[in-house]
């Protein structure tokens, strides 16, 4: 199976971290985490946006972007608002890394300019901002599945008190 990596470098918002590892969890997804972090990885508001998913997530942590530089290979694609290609019009290979930055500030720019052929973004009217950071990665995430053919997800749900019709 394919691996996915999400990467977000120094998260500031709990909530929103709990929701992108729920997203980790449920689709298989690495998830890594870059500090520093703007909330304890204790803190009730991440752990209650996971919910009781965190037993199915697959996380390693960082000290900066030099440490998880260091120990990552793979080609990494950054999704920022300053950047000048469509998300969608991208191919996600095996092993790629999905790279995230702070919900206040993004990615540093100096990065951004060193890697702007993998700079994307997801288009949106010019008097928004942005995103939240949660359903961008969300967004992100299902693409580069769907370019996969979803791997190992169950595609088809089940009803709980009835049986679908044939």
């Amino acid at each position: 199976m394919p691996t996915l990596n999400i990467v977000l470098v120094e998260p500031q918002i709990p909530q929103n971290t709990g929701n992108i590892a729920r997203t980790c969890a449920a689709t298989g997804a690495r998830l890594h985490l870059v500090g520093p972090l703007g909330f304890s990885i204790d803190d009730k508001k991440l752990k209650r946006a996971g919910l009781d998913y965190w037993h199915l997530l697959d996380i390693t942590y960082y000290d900066g972007l030099s440490d998880f530089f260091s120990r990552n290979q793979g080609e990494f694609f950054y999704f920022t608002t300053k950047g000048r290609h469509v998300y969608s019009e991208v191919s996600y290979p095996d092993n790629a890394y999905i790279v995230f930055g702070r919900e206040d500030a993004g990615l540093p720019e100096e990065l951004l300019v060193q890697n702007e052929p993998t700079c994307v973004r997801l288009p949106m009217i010019g008097a928004a901002r942005s995103l939240n950071l949660s359903n961008t990665v969300a967004v992100a995430t299902y693409e580069a599945l769907r370019q996969w053919g979803y791997p190992a997800l169950e595609s088809k749900g089940k009803l709980t008190k009835y049986q679908w019709k044939e």
